[in-house]
């Protein structure tokens, strides 16, 4: 049995055993990286730290702190201090959630709300596992669509932080739930077929999916099911 990387094409793809390797890794860090965010999302819903990032002030703060955090993550990831990266920007992620979770918090039916939205979100991720280990097609193509399909949805999700539209937020969350359940679809194919090789870049981009899947469910059960007092 050749447990080398063999060449294929004009890439390289990693031995049935590399790949596990890399998929099992990556799903323990993905697990773990789940603590800090929890850690991170109650120390701003109990401090309510995060209340006064409104707006632009907000928006700056969260793609300052994030793509700082993911250049960092992309220059250690070939050392033990990227998974302290990682857990770090974990960590921060969960403290910008905390501000809608808060405000999920306030209606009557609160915890019922993000219960739902994280079984969603579980049950996405497990579908979409499922798609990529039965799928045998190389979705290495569908990339460049996704990379787009999210841009545009960062644009609009900017401007609509200075329009503060329902409808607006509506959209945008249902598009990114489907933008987001592709790419993790996209992103454990990319691993099960061998084109992803660090295990600290799967689980950020695995982590990334969950979390916008995550979130756009629960603002768009806060929109649509939030029950007042």
């Amino acid at each position: 049995m050749n447990t080398e990387i063999t060449s294929i094409g004009s890439g390289y793809a990693l031995s049935q055993e590399q790949r596990h390797r890399v998929l099992r890794n990556t799903y323990w860090l993905l697990a773990l990286s789940l603590v800090p965010t929890v850690l991170g999302a109650w120390l701003g819903v109990a401090t309510g730290i995060t209340e006064s990032l409104r707006g632009g002030m907000g928006l700056i703060v969260f793609l300052g702190g994030a793509f700082g955090f993911m250049f960092a993550i992309e220059k250690t990831k070939n050392s033990a201090a990227g998974v302290a990266v990682l857990l770090g920007f974990t960590f921060f992620m969960g403290l910008m959630l905390s501000r809608l979770i808060g405000m999920v918090l306030g209606f009557k039916n609160g915890a019922d709300l993000i219960m739902t939205a994280f079984a969603g979100t579980a049950g996405v991720f497990f579908v979409m596992a499922s798609l990529a280990s039965v799928i045998k097609r190389d979705l290495s193509g569908m990339g460049k669509w996704l990379f787009v399909g999210a841009l545009v949805l960062m644009v609009g999700a900017i401007v609509n932080v200075f329009v503060g539209s329902s409808a607006g937020m509506m959209a945008i969350s249902v598009a990114a739930i489907g933008i987001f359940s592709a790419y993790m679809l996209y992103d454990l194919k990319q691993i099960l077929d061998g084109g992803e090789t660090n295990y600290i870049s799967a689980t950020l981009a695995l982590y990334l999916d969950l979390f916008n899947v995550f979130q756009s469910l629960l603002a768009l059960l806060g929109i649509m099911g939030g029950e007042r007092d």
